[in-house]
């Protein structure tokens, strides 16, 4: 069924005169009537309004493939908006995504490239950021830099969560850190894994100062891993004790 054909139908079912429909996609009456003697088309836009006023879907709309490919050129183009409210000329929230080198720059960014307080993008810069290769305070990443706290595959920063994590505490395959925990944990002051090498080392096969074992028969190693830890760390962190304690 043509479009028009399938446009009178749909608003004689839905009880609507030319000018009421009109109204609803803020069109004249005579567009709507040109619509429908097949003189004009409407725009992408107003298509869109049309089909989301009858619930269905454009394709059942029009029933013609030229608005299909027209639909697919539109969605796959991009997509960019940046609000009017803004702080000192930066904008609240900037989108800018599509093919190409795009760049989202707000308080809240979202782009291929994203530089914000919060950022989601390909790469992203920000307090907060979620990407491809992130940057910031806290940064959650395939590649990830963060002051404070970083997760990802690669992740570096005060605390580092990932496959390879290097930090002041660091989680991961291999760790390397001041304080680390991993299959491979590799530290300055202690280390616990599979291969442990630190001052203090804890695992199944360790290389340190004071090695402590872990076995198969280990039943409760807690309280003498609070005990070495704290001779040779007196002025330690309680939270680093526990931890390290807990995890056994």
């Amino acid at each position: 069924m043509k479009f028009s054909e399938n446009l009178i139908k749909l608003r004689r079912q839905k009880g609507l005169s030319q000018e009421e429909l009109g109204n609803e996609v803020k069109v004249t009456r005579q567009t709507v009537s040109k619509w429908e003697l097949g003189e004009t088309t409407p725009e992408m836009d107003k298509l869109i309004e049309l089909a989301s006023l009858f619930e269905i879907s454009i394709d059942e709309l029009v029933g013609n493939n030229k608005y299909r490919n027209k639909l697919k050129k539109y969605i796959k183009s991009e997509y960019v908006y940046k609000s009017k409210s803004s702080l000192n000329g930066i904008p609240l929230v900037h989108i800018n995504i599509g093919k190409g080198k795009r760049t989202a720059k707000g308080l809240i960014a979202i782009g291929n490239k994203a530089i914000g307080l919060i950022s989601i993008g390909g790469l992203s810069l920000g307090l907060f950021s979620v990407g491809g290769i992130g940057v910031g305070i806290i940064s959650l990443a395939m590649i990830s830099l963060g002051l404070l706290l970083a997760i990802g595959g690669i992740a570096i920063g005060s605390i580092a969560i990932g496959c390879f994590a290097l930090g002041i505490l660091a989680i991961g395959g291999l760790s390397v850190g001041i304080y680390s925990l991993g299959g491979i944990a590799i530290a300055r002051d202690i280390a616990c894994g599979g291969y442990a090498n630190a001052h203090v080392a804890i695992g199944q096969y360790v290389s340190g100062t004071k090695e402590i074992l872990i076995t198969e028969n280990t039943i409760n190693f807690s309280d003498e891993i609070s005990q070495v830890i704290l001779q040779e760390f007196p002025n330690i962190w309680k939270i680093i004790v526990w931890f390290y304690a807990s995890i056994i």
